[in-house]
């Protein structure tokens, strides 16, 4: 069920990705991009690598873990503070990269895979991740792209409790995953 799952991953990947690839940079800034390549490379590597080989686990628990913060956030985050839920869940690449494919991975890798317990991977990425992006957003290369990281429009407080929050939230995203998996 894994594999048929996984190829049904990758298609919806193209298929979203194809919505997005006209805008500079988004792949490699937006935390939901990179989360959704990450699964479509780790659903790659378990069709050709198998599901027993540890590293194809990690990446699929990493995968898991990103998309599960990706959904959570635009959800009880994002659309809060302002968002469009019909652009951002609903319709377009939000439907795909927020919604559909987050579920399947979520359910392949809960349900129909072997696992790992590797609670601090995702906490460590996301972590790095968002570091990344302060030092861009203070550096003023890039503006967001979200509003948390939005530096010179809150103060070192908020952004403080923004990343804090973010990062616990994602450590209870990975330990959910283990325990729940």
């Amino acid at each position: 069920m894994s594999i048929a799952l996984s190829i049904i991953l990758i298609l919806l990947e193209l298929w979203a990705f194809r919505m997005v690839m006209h805008v500079k940079w988004k792949l490699l800034i937006f935390y939901t991009q990179l989360s959704n390549m990450a699964a479509f490379f780790s659903c790659i590597a378990l069709l050709l690598a198998g599901g027993e080989a540890g590293w194809v686990r990690a990446f699929r628990y990493l995968s898991v873990c990103m998309m599960t913060m990706t959904a959570l956030v635009t959800a009880f985050i994002l659309v809060p503070m302002g968002g469009d839920p019909k652009v951002l869940l609903w319709s377009g690449s939000g439907l795909y990269h927020h919604v559909v494919c987050p579920v399947i991975n979520f359910i392949s890798y809960v349900f129909f895979e072997k696992h790992v317990n590797m609670i601090l991977l995702p906490v460590l990425v996301t972590l790095a991740y968002g570091l990344i992006m302060l030092w861009l957003n203070w550096k003023r290369i890039v503006d967001g792209p979200y509003p948390f990281f939005r530096v010179h429009n809150q103060s070192k407080l908020a952004t403080t409790v923004w990343m804090t929050a973010l990062v616990g939230v994602i450590a209870l995203i990975s330990y959910g995953i283990v325990a729940f998996a």
